[in-house]
């Protein structure tokens, strides 16, 4: 059973950075596509970052220049280093992999961490 635990979450002032980590457990995850999404209260989850297994990343257009994903595949671990934070950043955020069965995409989450990004 694949499992994601996210952290790294917490307060910060605009300006200032924060590392999210998610731990990912059950399964070998060196070939999956790893991703970070984002949901602020009321707005639908959006994703920011993602990076495939072959090392090729893509960024929202807000986060562009400011976050960066990383993979750590002996440890099975992605990051998301986040400088620069603005307080539209506030949301929790959540790991994500997808895996395809039989031609159907089936996601998994972590429980989320939470980022608040005082002005």
């Amino acid at each position: 059973q694949v499992q994601l635990v996210e952290s790294g979450g917490g307060l910060v002032q605009a300006g200032g950075s924060l590392r999210l980590s998610c731990a990912a457990s059950g399964s070998i995850f060196s070939m999956d596509t790893m991703a970070w999404y984002r949901q602020a209260p009321g707005k639908q989850r959006e994703r920011v970052a993602v990076v495939t297994s072959g090392g090729t990343k893509n960024y929202a257009d807000a986060v562009k220049g400011r976050f960066t994903i990383a993979r750590d595949n002996a440890k099975n671990t992605v990051y998301l280093q986040m400088n620069s934070l603005k307080p539209e950043d506030t949301a929790v955020y959540y790991c994500n992999i997808p895996r395809s069965y039989d031609g159907t995409r089936h996601d998994y989450w972590g429980q989320g961490t939470q980022v608040t990004v005082s002005s």
